[in-house]
């Protein structure tokens, strides 16, 4: 099942790709060229009516990176969270912190949500 997106935001994630923070290129270099596992990922993805941080299609999972000075327009919500799980999406979310001091922490745990996900 496909989720629409609003294609006004594709420009919007091409600027933030253009202007990650630390936190979202520490991660995105373990997540990229289908490093993890195999899955593809992408970053500032639009998914729905926002822009997810990372997103992989196959998982239907999108990864926030919280803590992150941002135009919080364009940041997931809670209610923006509830709208797309009630479409299959899952969210995993991490502290900016934390991927900056043990990216591998982070990288451990989608890799145990991917383990999990297998499994089914």
């Amino acid at each position: 099942m496909k989720i629409e997106f609003n294609p006004e935001l594709t420009e919007v994630a091409r600027e933030m790709r253009e202007n990650s923070s630390l936190a979202e290129i520490l991660l995105w270099n373990e997540l990229k060229a289908r490093k993890l596992k195999g899955f593809q990922f992408f970053r500032h993805k639009p998914v729905g009516d926002c822009i997810v941080d990372f997103y992989c299609n196959r998982l239907r999972l999108a990864i926030e990176i919280d803590g992150i000075d941002r135009d919080m327009a364009y940041k997931v919500d809670a209610d923006q969270q509830k709208t797309l799980e009630s479409k299959g999406v899952n969210f995993l979310r991490f502290d900016a912190l934390l991927i900056k001091r043990n990216t591998e922490a982070a990288v451990e745990k989608i890799a145990a949500y991917i383990e999990e996900f297998e499994g089914n």
